[in-house]
């Protein structure tokens, strides 16, 4: 970016950083009680270390995260490659795509609860009883949150790709197909490189969006463990005000994972770039 650029964007950028700063520096002053709503100031760590609570939350957090990120960008780079190519069905997986992006979360998280809770619409078709089907919504594993996220996701993940992917891949496959090109050897060596900045970008924002949703893991996960963004809200909403500094301290923990992949995808993002 020239000089001219950064001064035309000086004023968002400082605006947005105010804004981000002044919220995460009170948020980290709470959690190690500089802040607090009760009692007298007092530097701790308790929300950061020793609660065997918040390791799960953030085990289980990084889980629904990982999993549902990965199969997203494996659904929505297949979907991009048919959105691009010039089979048949395009328009209608297009419109297909498309409509799935303005559904609201939890209008999704509540759709999914409805198909895979025990006496759902899926038993039901399958004729399997109520005792008899596993515990895919609030059960052990999460499942049905997992879904939601890859399902709502996927769709993200197809519009960019596929956006990337419009102007250059039909072009650069038909190249390849003259000089003998194999369909794998055209993924691999055209498809794949062309679609990775993109699908990566995708699945970075995919990722820190699921890690810090709140709606979708309430309303279909386990009541324990809690992935971070429900033990935060119920700590934040807690009758006990003692309570705020530990859900201050999971809502900077979330931030920092955030942040991490963040930057993680950022530097991958300029490795590509530097291949290219």
């Amino acid at each position: 970016m020239d000089r001219r650029g950064a001064v035309l964007v000086a004023p968002a950028v400082v605006a947005v950083l105010f804004v981000l700063g002044a919220g995460l520096g009170s948020a980290v002053l709470q959690s190690v009680g500089l802040i607090p709503l009760v009692g007298d100031p007092a530097l701790q760590f308790t929300g950061y270390v020793g609660e065997r609570e918040v390791l799960a939350a953030v085990g289980l957090s990084l889980l629904i995260a990982s999993a549902s990120t990965s199969v997203a960008a494996l659904v929505g780079l297949s979907t991009a490659l048919l959105l691009v190519g010039s089979g048949r069905g395009r328009r209608m997986l297009a419109a297909l795509v498309t409509a799935s992006i303005p559904v609201p979360h939890l209008v999704g998280a509540a759709s999914v609860g409805l198909l895979l809770s025990d006496s759902g619409l899926m038993s039901r078709w399958l004729g399997v009883p109520a005792q008899a089907w596993p515990s895919l919504v609030a059960g052990a594993w999460p499942t049905a949150v997992i879904f939601e996220y890859a399902w709502k996701e996927s769709a993200f993940v197809a519009l960019v790709v596929s956006a990337s992917l419009a102007s250059r891949l039909p072009d650069y496959q038909e190249t390849a197909a003259l000089l003998g090109a194999r369909p794998w050897a055209r993924f691999r060596h055209v498809a794949l490189p062309l679609a990775t900045p993109a699908l990566l970008a995708a699945s970075a924002i995919a990722f820190v969006y699921t890690l810090g949703s709140y709606e979708v893991a309430w309303l279909l996960g386990a009541a324990y463990p809690e992935p971070l963004p429900v033990l935060s809200y119920r700590l934040f909403t807690s009758t006990d005000l003692t309570a705020r500094p530990d859900a201050m301290a999971v809502a900077v923990m979330t931030t920092v994972i955030a942040g991490s992949v963040a930057l993680t995808a950022l530097a991958l993002l300029r490795r590509t770039a530097a291949w290219r």
